[in-house]
Protein backbone atom coordinates (compact mmCIF):
# COMPACT_ATOMS: atom_id res chain seq x y z
CA UNK A 1 0.00 0.00 0.00
CA UNK A 2 1.32 3.25 -0.57
CA UNK A 3 1.23 6.65 1.43
CA UNK A 4 -1.40 7.78 -0.67
CA UNK A 5 -3.52 5.19 -0.79
CA UNK A 6 -3.36 5.01 3.23
CA UNK A 7 -6.81 4.04 4.62
CA UNK A 8 -8.36 6.67 7.35
CA UNK A 9 -8.85 5.40 10.73
CA UNK A 10 -11.66 5.53 12.29
CA UNK A 11 -10.93 6.87 15.75
CA UNK A 12 -14.28 6.57 17.10
CA UNK A 13 -13.66 3.35 17.20
CA UNK A 14 -10.24 3.63 18.49
CA UNK A 15 -10.94 6.27 21.26
CA UNK A 16 -12.14 4.35 24.35
CA UNK A 17 -10.60 0.82 23.41
CA UNK A 18 -7.23 1.36 22.75
CA UNK A 19 -4.36 2.92 24.81
CA UNK A 20 -2.92 6.39 22.71
CA UNK A 21 0.27 7.11 21.98
CA UNK A 22 1.86 10.22 19.98
CA UNK A 23 5.39 10.61 19.75
CA UNK A 24 6.83 13.29 18.03
CA UNK A 25 10.21 13.50 16.82
CA UNK A 26 10.98 16.77 17.55
CA UNK A 27 12.90 18.83 14.23
CA UNK A 28 13.38 14.73 12.06
CA UNK A 29 13.07 16.02 8.43
CA UNK A 30 10.86 14.13 5.98
CA UNK A 31 13.77 13.53 3.58
CA UNK A 32 16.48 11.97 6.24
CA UNK A 33 13.85 9.40 7.79
CA UNK A 34 12.61 8.47 4.11
CA UNK A 35 16.36 7.51 3.72
CA UNK A 36 17.14 5.88 6.72
CA UNK A 37 13.75 3.61 6.11
CA UNK A 38 14.07 2.89 2.41
CA UNK A 39 18.26 1.60 3.60
CA UNK A 40 16.81 -0.65 6.52
CA UNK A 41 18.32 1.72 8.91
CA UNK A 42 15.00 2.02 11.01
CA UNK A 43 14.28 -1.46 12.25
CA UNK A 44 12.11 -0.83 15.04
CA UNK A 45 10.04 1.62 13.88
CA UNK A 46 10.21 0.05 10.25
CA UNK A 47 8.61 -2.76 11.26
CA UNK A 48 5.11 -0.57 11.77
CA UNK A 49 5.56 1.25 8.53
CA UNK A 50 3.75 0.18 5.09
CA UNK A 51 5.47 -0.71 2.22
CA UNK A 52 6.28 2.45 1.02
CA UNK A 53 7.47 3.84 4.62
CA UNK A 54 6.90 7.25 6.15
CA UNK A 55 4.10 9.64 4.60
CA UNK A 56 5.20 12.94 3.85
CA UNK A 57 3.29 15.15 5.30
CA UNK A 58 3.52 19.42 5.74
CA UNK A 59 3.28 20.35 9.41
CA UNK A 60 1.01 23.27 10.85
CA UNK A 61 3.98 24.91 12.27
CA UNK A 62 7.73 25.52 11.56
CA UNK A 63 8.72 25.74 15.61
CA UNK A 64 7.85 23.12 18.12
CA UNK A 65 5.22 25.53 20.26
CA UNK A 66 3.44 26.61 17.50
CA UNK A 67 3.47 22.75 15.91
CA UNK A 68 2.35 21.42 18.60
CA UNK A 69 -0.69 24.22 20.04
CA UNK A 70 -1.88 22.99 16.43
CA UNK A 71 -1.57 19.44 17.23
CA UNK A 72 -3.54 19.13 20.45
CA UNK A 73 -6.11 21.24 19.06
CA UNK A 74 -6.10 18.38 16.49
CA UNK A 75 -4.48 19.48 13.76
CA UNK A 76 -2.25 16.96 13.15
CA UNK A 77 0.67 17.00 9.73
CA UNK A 78 -1.69 17.26 6.54
CA UNK A 79 -0.82 14.95 4.18
CA UNK A 80 1.41 16.40 1.44
CA UNK A 81 -0.59 16.14 -1.93
CA UNK A 82 -4.07 18.39 -2.89
CA UNK A 83 -7.25 17.49 -1.52
CA UNK A 84 -9.39 17.49 2.05
CA UNK A 85 -8.07 15.25 4.29
CA UNK A 86 -10.32 14.12 6.72
CA UNK A 87 -8.59 14.45 10.99
CA UNK A 88 -8.46 12.16 13.43
CA UNK A 89 -9.04 14.59 16.28
CA UNK A 90 -11.27 17.21 16.12
CA UNK A 91 -12.29 20.04 18.89
CA UNK A 92 -15.96 21.21 17.82
CA UNK A 93 -16.08 24.37 15.70
CA UNK A 94 -18.44 25.80 13.26
CA UNK A 95 -17.18 25.09 9.50
CA UNK A 96 -14.90 23.03 10.37
CA UNK A 97 -14.25 21.40 6.41
CA UNK A 98 -11.98 18.19 7.67
CA UNK A 99 -13.92 16.91 10.55
CA UNK A 100 -15.94 13.66 8.72
CA UNK A 101 -17.65 10.41 10.50
CA UNK A 102 -14.22 9.14 11.51
CA UNK A 103 -12.91 11.86 13.03
CA UNK A 104 -13.45 11.60 17.25
CA UNK A 105 -14.63 15.26 17.75
CA UNK A 106 -14.21 16.34 21.61
CA UNK A 107 -16.05 19.54 23.08
CA UNK A 108 -13.24 20.48 25.12
CA UNK A 109 -10.88 22.78 23.90
CA UNK A 110 -7.83 20.25 23.02
CA UNK A 111 -7.56 16.66 22.59
CA UNK A 112 -5.42 16.37 25.84
CA UNK A 113 -8.69 17.33 28.03
CA UNK A 114 -10.94 15.31 25.36
CA UNK A 115 -9.41 12.62 25.95
CA UNK A 116 -9.20 13.23 29.71
CA UNK A 117 -13.12 13.52 29.41
CA UNK A 118 -13.16 10.30 27.59
CA UNK A 119 -11.46 8.38 31.21
CA UNK A 120 -7.96 8.81 29.69
CA UNK A 121 -5.17 9.14 32.12
CA UNK A 122 -2.94 11.79 30.47
CA UNK A 123 1.00 11.93 30.48
CA UNK A 124 3.52 13.97 29.06
CA UNK A 125 7.14 13.42 28.85
CA UNK A 126 9.19 16.62 27.90
CA UNK A 127 11.94 16.92 25.85
CA UNK A 128 12.72 20.16 24.71
CA UNK A 129 12.40 23.76 26.43
CA UNK A 130 8.60 24.17 25.49
CA UNK A 131 8.25 21.36 28.09
CA UNK A 132 10.38 21.75 30.88
CA UNK A 133 8.19 23.93 33.07
CA UNK A 134 11.04 26.17 34.06
CA UNK A 135 9.48 29.05 32.68
CA UNK A 136 5.71 30.03 32.27
CA UNK A 137 5.91 29.77 28.55
CA UNK A 138 7.77 26.12 29.17
CA UNK A 139 4.66 25.17 31.54
CA UNK A 140 1.98 26.11 29.33
CA UNK A 141 1.84 22.30 26.94
CA UNK A 142 2.43 20.46 29.79
CA UNK A 143 0.24 21.62 31.54
CA UNK A 144 -2.48 20.59 29.27
CA UNK A 145 -1.99 16.80 30.98
CA UNK A 146 -2.77 15.22 34.08
CA UNK A 147 0.84 14.79 34.85
CA UNK A 148 4.22 15.59 32.78
CA UNK A 149 8.00 15.37 33.49
CA UNK A 150 11.22 16.50 32.77
CA UNK A 151 14.14 16.30 33.96
CA UNK A 152 17.66 18.06 31.96
CA UNK A 153 19.09 14.31 31.33
CA UNK A 154 15.63 14.29 28.91
CA UNK A 155 16.56 17.64 27.05
CA UNK A 156 18.45 18.18 23.81
CA UNK A 157 22.49 17.63 23.39
CA UNK A 158 21.97 14.65 26.52
CA UNK A 159 23.81 11.42 24.45
CA UNK A 160 21.15 9.04 26.16
CA UNK A 161 17.90 11.48 26.59
CA UNK A 162 15.71 8.75 24.50
CA UNK A 163 16.75 5.87 26.59
CA UNK A 164 15.80 7.66 29.83
CA UNK A 165 12.42 9.16 28.13
CA UNK A 166 11.38 5.67 26.96
CA UNK A 167 12.18 4.21 30.74
CA UNK A 168 9.86 6.72 32.27
CA UNK A 169 7.40 6.40 29.79
CA UNK A 170 7.63 2.26 30.83
CA UNK A 171 7.54 2.48 34.48
CA UNK A 172 4.50 4.90 34.02
CA UNK A 173 2.58 2.81 32.37
CA UNK A 174 3.25 -0.74 34.07
CA UNK A 175 2.11 1.62 37.26
CA UNK A 176 -0.86 2.84 36.00
CA UNK A 177 -4.30 1.28 35.10
CA UNK A 178 -7.23 2.04 32.86
CA UNK A 179 -6.53 3.63 29.69
CA UNK A 180 -3.60 5.92 28.99
CA UNK A 181 -2.79 9.10 26.71
CA UNK A 182 1.02 9.22 26.30
CA UNK A 183 3.02 11.74 24.82
CA UNK A 184 6.35 11.89 24.25
CA UNK A 185 8.20 14.91 22.40
CA UNK A 186 11.57 12.94 21.88
CA UNK A 187 14.41 15.54 22.02
CA UNK A 188 17.49 13.66 20.71
CA UNK A 189 17.18 15.25 16.94
CA UNK A 190 17.25 18.61 18.10
CA UNK A 191 20.12 20.51 18.04
CA UNK A 192 22.72 19.40 19.39
CA UNK A 193 22.53 16.39 17.74
CA UNK A 194 26.37 15.87 17.11
CA UNK A 195 26.99 14.04 20.13
CA UNK A 196 25.04 10.62 18.96
CA UNK A 197 27.93 11.22 15.69
CA UNK A 198 31.58 10.26 17.15
CA UNK A 199 34.11 12.96 16.18
CA UNK A 200 31.27 15.41 14.65
CA UNK A 201 31.92 19.08 15.92
CA UNK A 202 28.87 20.58 13.81
CA UNK A 203 25.71 18.97 13.60
CA UNK A 204 24.63 18.06 10.21
CA UNK A 205 22.82 15.84 7.81
CA UNK A 206 24.80 12.82 9.06
CA UNK A 207 24.27 13.44 12.78
CA UNK A 208 20.54 14.24 12.32
CA UNK A 209 20.84 10.48 10.38
CA UNK A 210 22.60 8.90 13.54
CA UNK A 211 20.39 10.61 16.00
CA UNK A 212 17.37 9.08 14.34
CA UNK A 213 19.03 5.57 14.19
CA UNK A 214 19.78 5.92 18.02
CA UNK A 215 16.54 6.58 18.85
CA UNK A 216 14.78 4.04 16.93
CA UNK A 217 17.07 1.63 18.84
CA UNK A 218 15.89 3.20 21.96
CA UNK A 219 11.56 3.05 21.21
CA UNK A 220 11.70 -0.69 21.46
CA UNK A 221 10.81 -0.94 24.91
CA UNK A 222 8.51 1.36 24.52
CA UNK A 223 6.92 -0.56 21.97
CA UNK A 224 7.35 -3.20 23.31
CA UNK A 225 5.39 -2.47 27.18
CA UNK A 226 2.71 -0.78 25.34
CA UNK A 227 1.79 -4.27 23.15
CA UNK A 228 2.32 -6.21 26.67
CA UNK A 229 -0.54 -3.77 28.72
CA UNK A 230 -3.24 -2.91 26.21
CA UNK A 231 -4.86 -2.59 22.88
CA UNK A 232 -2.80 0.80 21.78
CA UNK A 233 -2.73 3.03 18.83
CA UNK A 234 0.49 4.83 18.07
CA UNK A 235 1.06 8.11 16.06
CA UNK A 236 4.93 9.17 15.45
CA UNK A 237 5.25 12.03 13.72
CA UNK A 238 8.09 15.28 13.33
CA UNK A 239 6.74 18.41 14.45
CA UNK A 240 8.68 20.18 12.13
CA UNK A 241 11.97 19.65 10.11
CA UNK A 242 15.45 21.71 9.73
CA UNK A 243 17.77 23.49 7.51
CA UNK A 244 21.24 22.69 7.35
CA UNK A 245 22.58 25.28 5.20
CA UNK A 246 19.82 24.62 1.87
CA UNK A 247 19.69 27.87 0.00
CA UNK A 248 21.58 29.11 2.31
CA UNK A 249 18.88 28.38 5.59
CA UNK A 250 19.84 27.21 9.14
CA UNK A 251 17.57 25.88 11.16
CA UNK A 252 13.64 26.19 11.90
CA UNK A 253 11.20 28.81 12.43
CA UNK A 254 11.03 29.43 8.60
CA UNK A 255 9.63 28.83 5.16
CA UNK A 256 11.90 25.94 3.76
CA UNK A 257 10.47 22.86 2.51
CA UNK A 258 13.36 21.13 4.68
CA UNK A 259 11.13 22.23 7.75
CA UNK A 260 8.02 22.13 6.49
CA UNK A 261 7.99 18.38 4.75
CA UNK A 262 7.69 16.28 7.93
CA UNK A 263 7.36 12.56 8.33
CA UNK A 264 4.07 11.11 9.57
CA UNK A 265 2.92 7.15 10.77
CA UNK A 266 0.39 5.82 12.35
CA UNK A 267 -0.17 2.19 13.35
CA UNK A 268 -1.61 -0.12 15.60
CA UNK A 269 -0.05 -2.58 18.46
CA UNK A 270 -1.22 -6.10 18.75
CA UNK A 271 -3.04 -6.36 22.12
CA UNK A 272 -1.73 -8.37 24.43
CA UNK A 273 -3.35 -11.76 25.54
CA UNK A 274 -6.40 -11.39 27.98
CA UNK A 275 -4.34 -12.90 31.11
CA UNK A 276 -1.80 -10.48 31.01
CA UNK A 277 -3.69 -7.49 30.79
CA UNK A 278 -2.55 -5.27 33.80
CA UNK A 279 -5.13 -4.67 36.31
CA UNK A 280 -7.71 -2.07 35.75
CA UNK A 281 -7.90 -1.99 31.95
CA UNK A 282 -10.80 -2.68 30.01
Amino acid sequence: MTAAARQVTDMNRVVGSHDIVFLTLDTLRYDVAQALFERGELPVLGAHLPPGGWERRHTPGSFTYAAHQAFFGGFLPTPARPGRHPRLFATAFRGSETTTPATCVFEEENIVAGLAGRGYHTVCIGGVGFFNRQTRLGSVLPGLFAESHWHPGLGPGQRHSAERQVALAVQRLQALPGRVFLFINISALHAPNRAHLPGCSEDNLDSHAAALRHVDQALAPLLAACSARAPCFVIACSDHGTAYGEDGYHGHRLAHPSVWEVPYAEFFLPPPPSSCRPHGAD
